[in-house]
């Protein structure tokens, strides 16, 4: 006959400690419950929280309350999980104290697990106070969410792509190349390179949100991505000669990123066979400028030879990453 197990807890945030949790739960029972508590200020939300656990254990069922409760009254909980659940759990995984008394309440078996976190030493409190510091804990898509996104931005010649391999380099860490110029390259092949629309554009800006967020799952802390959604809003400006709500639209509710580096258009000009854009370099740059003030996004501008471009980024990040400017 089927065992129901029960994991409770916050998840704030998932990490492998509470996956080892539940996973244990797994091995030795048909089903696994778990309940989420989540109060309305805490950040990542509890829905998120739990698309997060639903991923990395899809097998488990998952149902998120609001914990409002009083943490120390067992019987209270133990009262309310029946309720959630619909049913009295045979066996409660715990890694906490709390753990016997709730299950003795519940008329269930208790099994207490890695107490001294000798199998995964981390709690989500050191999480949730820098997540960059224990990133080998975090699941791909806990990993997406926390990962510092730093996007290159400017006219077309001007470093974006030396700066961007330099950072993957120097974070050990990867990066997310320009989709567009790809894009660019088969029009050109197709002899359509003089034909633009907007649905080009819209193409364009979808393809690369995905292959950010993509990224962001594998990347060391930082992800470096070559251009966003933000960058190919302009372009359509550029070749369109107008603004495209619906391109603008797939910026907007992107996910911003934490940095955004301007490269100035100092660095000479450099013909690859695709590029056409260096008469209006200066007006690219003054409208990069002026819509990053606008959105309000965080940005520096990178200017010098490309090892002092490298040290500026740098050290803008270390500060996002909450590294002490005396630690290269």
């Amino acid at each position: 006959m089927a065992k129901n197990a029960l994991v409770i807890g916050k998840f704030y945030p998932p990490h492998r400690g509470h996956k080892f949790l539940i996973d244990a739960a797994s091995e030795t029972n048909n089903i696994v419950h778990v309940i989420l508590c989540h109060k309305s200020d805490q950040i990542p939300e509890g829905n998120l929280r739990k698309a997060w656990l639903q991923e990395t254990h899809p097998n488990a069922i998952i149902k998120v309350i609001d914990g409002i409760y009083d943490p120390t009254d067992s019987a209270l909980w133990a009262q309310m999980t029946k309720m959630w659940l619909g049913l009295i759990p045979d066996v409660v995984f715990t890694s906490e104290d709390y753990g016997a008394e709730f299950s003795r309440l519940l008329g269930a078996q208790h099994v207490l697990v890695d107490k001294n976190k000798i199998n995964v030493l981390i709690c989500a409190t050191q999480i949730r106070s820098n997540p960059w510091q224990y990133w080998e804990f975090l699941e791909p898509p806990v990993r997406e969410y926390y990962a510092i996104r730093v996007v290159m931005a400017g006219a077309e010649s001007t470093g974006k792509t030396t700066l961007s391999r330099d950072l993957a380099k120097v974070y050990e860490t990867n990066w997310v190349p320009e989709f567009g110029r790809s894009y660019s390259e088969k029009k050109i092949r197709e002899g359509t390179n003089d034909d633009w629309a907007t649905s080009d554009f819209v193409t364009i800006a979808t393809e690369q949100c995905r292959l950010e967020n993509n990224a962001a799952r594998l990347a060391n802390r930082v992800l470096v991505c070559d251009t966003d959604a933000f960058a190919t809003a302009i372009w359509h400006r550029r070749y369109l000669k107008d603004r495209s709500p619906e391109v603008e639209a797939i910026a907007f509710f992107h996910r911003c990123p934490d940095l955004v580096i301007l490269t100035d258009i100092a660095t000479p000009f450099e013909q690859d066979g695709v590029r056409d854009g260096e008469s209006i370099r200066g007006w690219m740059h003054d409208i990069f400028l002026e819509e990053l003030i606008k959105s309000k996004r965080r940005f520096i501008m990178v200017r010098g030879t490309p090892k002092e471009r490298l040290e500026q980024a740098c050290s803008e990040i270390n500060k996002i990453l909450k590294i002490p400017a005396d630690i290269n």
